[in-house]
């Protein structure tokens, strides 16, 4: 047991009766034990301390992945197994560290079982457990309370939220110098904040992510489909649900408040059982340099009757051949009804175009050619963003992952090797927006 997404206890609640029965008979009384209060068996992998000689353990995951039992439940091991453990509970604040990590529905106290349940001492703020070790709560909001005291292990919870979290964490760290192996773990649902940006670079630290819809098995099914109606196309979703990192870049073109500005759920001027047509609709494409390397970038951008340009679609395929791609852009080409596609010809000059007509004999391709990088060419486009001339049409993560990757000045540090998906974007808004004169980083062959 314990391989695959699911729990031991999950994958036994799934036998049928008469398997559950032939289970039981065979682990007896003791097993049964066993398998509904040790941890280890009711813990998805995920949940479970990664391999390796790490010092922290960092667990960021959306809501409801089972972050805090994840915590408690590890605390509470090295509680029961070494008397002389001195453990810390770190919170945003004390009533957090008191409310969650101790008197919560997963906190500490709630998951112990009778045999070895802590005394809590709130005067204190200290547990004691039957047979020696210590845990006592912290507010990172009072950073200097962690300035002295020593700990064999520390637990912090939510550090994205706390309002002193660096400094909360360094005092933490440096009082982390008892026993034989101190480590530490910190669970949280990710926000970009400095502290958490730092535990992710840093050397020694383990990183576990989920997502929400992981800890299904314990979430009602209404739950999970209202955050996926509500959350499922924004920003908000991805990092409290899908429990994503997502950064901004000092001196990007686009940040994610500003793409999150530009969102639309669906288009203002639509009727309740149709979209009408879009005035114009373009497909871009950012073919690859080779022929199947990087991403070929297709993305469909539409017109729209008040003169915004709307992001519609992106067809981006990876790893493709050049019949694919072509294939690929076709589809795209139909399914939105475009007027035409916009092709970059600087890899390949003629070859793109046949390639794309021969995908689909008729396709009214025009093809430009680069006369400045990837990020030059962007920055109009950009002004179209902050302008409220452009907007999304719901979520495009990857391709907005890129847009928020290009530098002022010229440097790319998003996802993979080169802005495949914003560069097509490019292409399909500088012809519906600027036209011939409004980008001067292209030019018409």
């Amino acid at each position: 047991m314990g391989e695959g997404a699911l729990s031991d206890f999950e994958r036994f609640a799934q036998l049928s009766d008469e398997d559950q029965l032939v289970l039981l008979r065979a682990i007896g009384d003791a097993g049964l034990t066993r398998l509904a209060t040790r941890w280890e068996h009711r813990a998805r992998p995920a949940q479970l301390p990664p391999p390796g000689d790490w010092t922290v353990w960092l667990v960021m995951a959306g809501r409801g992945f089972g972050k805090t039992r994840l915590g408690a439940e590890w605390v509470r091991g090295i509680a029961e197994a070494d008397a002389t453990a001195r453990i810390a509970l770190i919170g945003a604040s004390l009533h957090d560290a008191r409310a969650v990590m101790v008197e919560g529905e997963s906190g500490l106290l709630a998951i112990a079982p009778p045999w070895a349940r802590p005394l809590w001492q709130p005067s204190r703020r200290q547990l004691l457990w039957p047979h020696g070790a210590m845990a006592t709560i912290y507010g990172a909001a009072e950073a200097d309370g962690l300035r002295g005291p020593q700990h064999s292990h520390v637990w912090g919870d939510e550090i994205a939220k706390w309002s002193r979290g660096q400094e909360a964490w360094d005092n933490a760290m440096m009082g982390l110098r008892l026993g034989d192996d101190p480590r530490a773990i910190a669970t949280t649902t990710p926000r970009p904040v400095p502290l958490v940006r730092r535990l992710v670079a840093q050397a020694g630290v383990a990183v576990t992510r989920g997502r929400t819809v992981d800890n299904r098995g314990a979430l009602p099914p209404a739950f999970l489909e209202a955050m996926a109606r509500d959350y499922g196309q924004t920003r908000l979703g991805r990092q409290e649900l899908e429990g994503e990192l997502i950064l901004d870049h000092d001196g990007a073109l686009w940040s994610r408040d500003l793409l999150e500005r530009c969102r639309v759920a669906r288009l203002d001027w639509a009727g309740d059982d149709a979209e009408p047509l879009l005035k114009r609709v373009v497909v871009g494409v950012d073919p690859p340099a080779g022929s199947k390397g990087d991403a070929c970038g297709i993305v469909v951008v539409g017109l729209g009757p008040d003169g915004r340009a709307y992001v519609i679609d992106d067809a981006s395929v990876e790893h493709a051949t050049p019949e694919q791609w072509a294939r690929s852009v076709a589809r795209a080409y139909h399914r939105w009804g475009a007027d035409r596609v916009i092709a970059e010809a600087n890899q390949g000059g003629e070859m793109v175009a046949s390639v794309l007509r021969a995908a689909e004999a008729g396709l009214p391709v025009r093809l430009v050619h680069a006369t400045r990088g990837k990020v030059a060419r962007a920055e109009p486009v950009a002004t179209l963003y902050e302008s409220g001339r452009a907007s999304h049409r719901g979520l495009f993560p990857r391709l907005e992952d890129e847009m928020c990757g290009m530098l002022a000045g010229g440097d790319y540090v998003g996802p993979g090797r080169s802005p495949d998906r914003a560069d097509a974007l490019v292409w399909a808004m500088s012809d519906l927006m600027l036209g011939r004169s409004g980008e001067p980083g292209f030019r018409m062959l």
